[in-house]
């Protein structure tokens, strides 16, 4: 499936788990760091290996499909999830429809989607403040290409 919209995507060869990105995202959202309130979420795959999930603005959201009081909507322009807290009840079925695991309830009930940080004129600040570089603006076509490239280097290594 294609998607057009942009989203923070991860790499987990840089990610080291440091929650730096869950600070970042609660303390610009919330003015406080408290990672349960953190748009993204770090996660351990492995003994050692680390993934932050998060919103991949996908075209026809099933997370805006299920949500049964249309409190979810998406923007047209850059697939950004609003969340309408007067209508959220904190159901979760949007947790449920959600195939990458990136919807968390949030104690209001409402629930907590990343948006980009679309307010903020730097962009979304957990790149920003990754110290390891590993979170990234792109798109599924991006990931895509660099996917590709890091196959033929690998492939080229072997031939050496």
């Amino acid at each position: 499936m294609n998607n057009k919209y942009k989203f923070v995507s991860v790499d987990i060869g840089k990610c080291v788990g440091c929650r730096v990105c869950e600070y970042a995202c609660s303390m610009e959202k919330f003015k406080a760091f408290n990672p349960a309130k953190s748009r993204i979420r770090v996660v351990r795959l492995y003994p050692h290996t680390n993934a932050a999930l998060n919103c991949r603005m996908c075209q026809d959201a099933p997370c805006v499909i299920a949500c049964p009081r249309k409190a979810l909507t998406q923007s047209q322009e850059n697939g950004v999830i609003h969340v309408d807290d007067k209508l959220c009840d904190g159901c979760g079925w949007c947790v449920k429809a959600c195939e990458f695991g990136a919807i968390a309830l949030d104690p209001k009930p409402t629930v907590c989607i990343c948006d980009l940080c679309e307010k903020r004129e730097g962009g979304p600040t957990c790149v920003e403040w990754c110290p390891e570089k590993a979170l990234e603006l792109t798109t599924t076509d991006g990931l895509s290409q660099k996917a590709r490239i890091e196959a033929v280097e690998k492939l080229a290594e072997a031939m050496e």
